[in-house]
């Protein structure tokens, strides 16, 4: 799949302008690229919905800065990330790609920074993994000292939340507070932001969870408005191919309304249009 070309620092303005020239999708287009890309292995409806997130990826990638590592490789990391949501993701579940393929960018930019920096060549576990990324804002939450060691109680508190051993904590704060490349360095002498304040935060705030919830429950809605307007053949078959946790055959219903598998497909194809245009009339 060819995308913008990334090549270095210096093009990096060059690469953030270009890949504002692919379109957003509306959520309708974005169902029927991803049904293309699932039934079809539609690479064109892919390509889409790749370029149309790449804005995206940047943007994540751009709060993993702090750790030091070319922007250009954790660009191109959290690219890979979004290929692989392309592959896994389900537009039947009821929400947007951009939600889905959020988990898939931060885990691939964070796999890669763990195998790269130097510091953490400890991160095997999942539970060290999360240790990594969350130790500073979980020693702010407890008021602890910045410039300070953990206190034992800390200690004791950090490793219950992450389910990790207390000497896994403390042997974290030595390697991110001390040594080569603290994390807790002001960037410069005339900024008061430090690096480990530019490292992303995976915890998803109350307002994203409502919004993706009320995202959630006005497809469902909007889907079972426009269902009415179906025939009852077509919601019938939209049912079964859709609808269901394990979706008929192209074959079963052929035999089921004595008509040819190509001409299920026709119907199933028709119907999802006449949905796709209900649903972006009335949205």
């Amino acid at each position: 799949m060819n995308l913008p070309i990334l090549s270095s620092e210096g093009n990096l303005a060059f690469y953030l302008q270009e890949i504002k020239k692919f379109p957003l999708l509306s959520a309708e287009e974005e169902f029927m690229l991803a049904k293309r890309f699932q039934e079809h292995s539609d690479t064109k409806a892919a390509h889409k919905l790749v370029t149309s997130h790449l804005r995206l990826v940047a943007k994540i990638a751009m709060g993993y800065r702090g750790y030091g590592l070319p922007i250009t490789d954790l660009i191109s990391e959290g690219n890979v990330g979004i290929m692989k949501a392309v592959k896994k993701f389900d537009p039947d579940k009821g929400f947007r790609l951009a939600t889905y393929a959020m988990w898939w960018i931060r885990a691939q930019i964070q796999e890669y920074v763990l195998h790269s920096w130097s510091l953490v060549k400890i991160g095997t576990t999942a539970a060290q993994k999360k240790l990594f990324f969350n130790l500073r804002k979980l020693k702010n939450q407890l008021q602890s000292i910045n410039d300070g060691k953990l206190s034992p109680d800390n200690v004791r508190e950090i490793a219950n939340r992450l389910d990790v051993k207390e000497a896994e904590v403390t042997d974290m704060e030595n390697r991110l507070f001390s040594g080569d490349q603290s994390l807790n360095v002001q960037i410069s002498d005339e900024a008061d932001t430090e690096w480990q304040d530019l490292i992303a935060d995976d915890a998803e705030t109350q307002e994203v969870i409502v919004e993706k919830k009320d995202e959630y429950m006005n497809r469902k809605k909007l889907f079972t408005k426009a269902l009415k307007i179906l025939n009852p053949r077509e919601r019938e078959i939209v049912e079964y191919r859709r609808l269901r946790d394990k979706p008929k055959k192209l074959e079963e219903l052929s035999q089921k309304y004595k008509i040819s598998r190509e001409r299920v497909r026709q119907i199933e194809e028709k119907a999802l249009e006449k949905l796709t245009k209900e649903i972006s009339n009335t949205a």
